[in-house]
């Protein structure tokens, strides 16, 4: 009587299939929540910049043409463009502003898409990231 040593080549297949299907469950929702804690570094930078802007607000009577202006020191978000302070919604920095944040380069699949931050917080309607619920960490 011989004994048997090591694993069939069936055993094998068995496995590597049970390891294929774990790994497309688990593989999309892994990228989805990378790219989602990318996207949070959005939302704390433009958070630091609002509350940066109000206090700068107080003091000046109007909001900062740039952020270098701010009270705070931060570097740039790592997988943002941030674009230039602009005049919200009045038109002019004295009463309101906007800051757009804008994810380029690969993205996880999800595309190139924006965060939007006003003097009132988190702007929905001209952020794009409104449209991937699965990844905008504010869930709106």
């Amino acid at each position: 009587m011989t004994t048997r040593k090591g694993f069939t080549l069936v055993e094998l297949a068995v496995v590597v299939v049970i390891i294929g299907v774990l790994a497309a469950f688990a593989v999309p929702r892994f990228m989805a929540s990378v790219e989602r804690s990318k996207a949070a570094e959005a939302f704390n930078y433009l958070s630091s910049v609002q509350a940066a802007q109000e206090r700068y607000h107080a003091r000046q009577g109007t909001y900062a043409e740039n952020t270098t202006d701010l009270d705070i020191k931060f570097t740039a978000p790592k997988y943002f463009t941030v674009g230039p302070v602009a005049a919200g919604t009045t038109s002019s920095l004295q009463d309101s502003w906007s800051l757009t944040l804008t994810r380029t380069g690969a993205s996880a699949g999800y595309g190139e898409y924006t965060v939007t931050f006003t003097e009132e917080g988190y702007d929905s309607t001209n952020s794009t990231i409104k449209d991937k619920s699965d990844i905008n960490p504010m869930q709106t």
